[in-house]
């Protein structure tokens, strides 16, 4: 039967997991998200790949198992109790460049920087700096967000913000956007 379940996992995945329930992090992508990251990142040889929000790599992890050999990956994160299991179960693969800084600055002085594929799993380059995330993709680059529908963990209010946001990236002349109600709610948009 055809289903969206997912049996491959990414290699450190389990580990990450595991670290991850042991310092309580509890903001992780799903597996749905993450298979559509590898598949996502697969169409983009040697890619420049931009990860907003690395928490501890479950993400990272899904995005490495896509990209080429000649691909790179920054992933950049403020918290660096989450982004220290990433360094340690991923840190060995030269593809990835971890950064533990503000992101929303960071875009903010960075703009010169084109991306390939942008997954903004944060704050910043969704919800604030959003028009330097989307300043850094390149022309045929994918910005892709996730937890687009209610989730338990978001705090009173913030469906406007998502309201918002979805409205602002469906203004935008120079993006093709879909919308699907799956996964967490993902929103894909390509740069024109």
């Amino acid at each position: 039967m055809y289903n969206d379940d997912v049996h491959i996992l990414p290699k450190g995945f389990a580990a990450i997991e595991i670290a991850s329930k042991s310092i309580r992090f509890s903001m992780p992508s799903d597996l749905q998200t993450g298979a559509l990251l590898k598949a996502l990142v697969g169409s983009k040889p040697k890619a420049l790949v931009l990860e907003i929000g690395t928490g501890t790599g479950l993400a990272t992890a899904w995005l490495l198992a896509g990209m080429d050999a000649d691909s790179l990956l920054l992933s950049i994160d403020n918290e660096a109790r989450y982004q220290s299991v990433a360094d340690n179960i991923l840190g060995d693969d030269k593809r990835l460049s971890l950064l533990c800084t503000d992101a929303g600055q960071w875009l903010d002085d960075n703009q010169e920087q084109k991306f390939d594929l942008i997954f903004a799993d944060a704050w910043p380059g969704k919800y604030a700096n959003l028009d330097a995330a989307l300043g850094s993709l390149a022309v045929g680059g994918l910005y892709v967000i996730d937890d687009m529908m209610t989730q338990p963990n978001w705090p009173a209010g913030h469906e406007d913000n998502v309201t918002k946001l979805v409205a602002e990236l469906e203004s935008q002349a120079d993006l093709q956007i879909v919308k699907m109600a799956w996964s967490t709610g993902i929103l894909i948009a390509t740069k024109k």
